[in-house]
C-alpha cells in the first residue's frame, strides 16, 4: 500500500475520532474507495492501529478532565476503577457473544469464519450508522430539552467532576460490547448517548466512554496482531506469503500519522463539540448512512 494511503486514512481517522459519527466506519468507506479490502488482516491490523494513534491523542486531550475526576482522591479514584472494571467486563462478556453469534449464523457451515469478514460490507455499514444516528438524535432531543427547562429555572451551568453511576457505567458498558461486531455504530456516540439517556451528564458520559475505550484498546490490538499471525501462517503453507514486518511498519506509522491528526483535529473540533448541539450528530450519521448505501449500489 502506498504511503499516501496510510496518511489519507490516518487524516481522515483523526478527523473523525473525537466526533460520535463512527471513525471506523470512515476509514472503511475510504478504503473502499482507494480499492482497498477492508476484511484483510492487514487492514483491519491498521485500522486498530489508527485507532490507537487518536487514542493517545485523545488522552493528551482529556487528562486534565481525567485528573480532576478520577484522580483527586483515592476514594474518587476506586469508584472510578471499580466502574471501569464493571463496564469493560459487561463489554467484553456481550461484545464477545455477539461476536460468536454473528459468525456462528453468518457463515454457518463456513471453515474459519472471522467477524472481521463482514467489516468491508457497506450494505452492513449502513444500516450501522443509521442505528446510532437515531440513539444520538433520541439522546440529544432529550438533552435539547432538558436545558431549556433548566435554563427556564435557573442561570447555572452544570459542570460535573465525578464519575457516573454504577448503574450508567453497566449501561455504558454494554452499549460499547454491542458496538464491538458493527462497523459504523459509533461507539462513542452509542455509550456517550446511553449515558445521558441513563441520567448521565453528556461530559460525565463523555469522559467515561474515552476512557474504557482507552481500557479496551490494548486487547482489540492483540485480537488483530494474533489474527494478522494465523493468517500469516496460513498463506506461507499456500505459498502466498505475507509480508508480516512491511504490515506492522505501516500499521506503526499509520498510527503515528493518526496521532498527529487528531491532535491538530482537536485543537479547532474540541470547542465546537463542547458548544454544538449533540443531536446534530446524530442527522449527521443518517445523512452518512445514506451516502454509504449509495456507494453500495454504484458497486463499491
Amino acid at each position: 500500500m502506498p504511503i499516501f494511503q496510510v496518511i489519507i486514512l490516518a487524516v481522515v481517522q483523526g478527523l473523525a475520532e473525537l466526533l460520535p459519527v463512527s471513525s471506523s466506519a470512515h476509514v472503511v468507506v475510504a478504503e473502499k474507495m482507494m480499492g482497498l479490502d477492508p476484511s484483510t488482516p492487514q487492514m483491519t491490523l491498521l485500522l486498530v492501529m489508527l485507532h490507537t494513534g487518536t487514542m493517545f491523542a485523545v488522552i493528551v486531550y482529556f487528562w486534565e478532565q481525567w485528573k480532576q475526576a478520577y484522580f483527586a482522591s483515592a476514594d474518587a479514584f476506586k469508584r472510578f476503577a471499580l466502574r471501569l472494571i464493571y463496564a469493560t467486563a459487561l463489554t467484553g462478556v456481550l461484545g464477545e457473544a455477539l461476536i460468536k453469534l454473528i459468525e456462528h449464523t453468518a457463515f454457518k457451515g463456513a471453515p474459519k469464519a472471522e467477524i472481521e469478514d463482514l467489516f468491508g460490507r457497506l450494505e452492513l455499514v449502513a444500516p450501522a450508522l443509521a442505528c446510532a444516528g437515531i440513539l444520538i438524535l433520541i439522546a440529544g432531543l432529550r438533552e435539547k430539552k432538558q436545558d431549556e427547562a433548566q435554563a427556564a429555572t435557573t442561570s447555572l451551568t452544570r459542570r460535573p467532576t465525578g464519575s457516573v453511576t454504577m448503574r450508567q457505567a453497566g449501561w455504558i458498558g454494554l452499549a460499547q460490547g454491542l458496538a464491538l461486531p458493527f462497523r459504523g455504530f459509533s461507539r462513542s456516540g452509542a455509550t456517550i448517548s446511553t449515558g445521558m439517556l441513563t441520567g448521565a451528564s453528556k461530559q460525565r458520559s463523555e469522559r467515561f466512554s474515552f476512557a474504557l475505550a482507552v481500557v479496551i484498546t490494548p486487547a482489540a490490538i492483540g485480537r488483530e496482531a494474533m489474527r494478522l499471525l494465523h493468517a500469516t501462517h496460513s498463506a506461507a503453507v499456500i505459498g502466498s506469503p505475507v509480508d508480516l514486518r512491511g504490515t506492522l511498519i505501516f500499521s506503526l506509522l499509520g498510527a503515528a500519522f493518526a496521532f498527529l491528526a487528531g491532535l491538530v483535529a482537536l485543537k479547532w473540533l474540541s470547542n465546537w463539540l463542547e458548544n454544538g448541539r449533540w443531536y446534530w450528530f446524530g442527522i449527521y450519521c443518517l445523512v452518512a448512512s445514506c451516502v454509504v448505501f449509495f456507494l453500495h449500489t454504484k458497486g463499491y
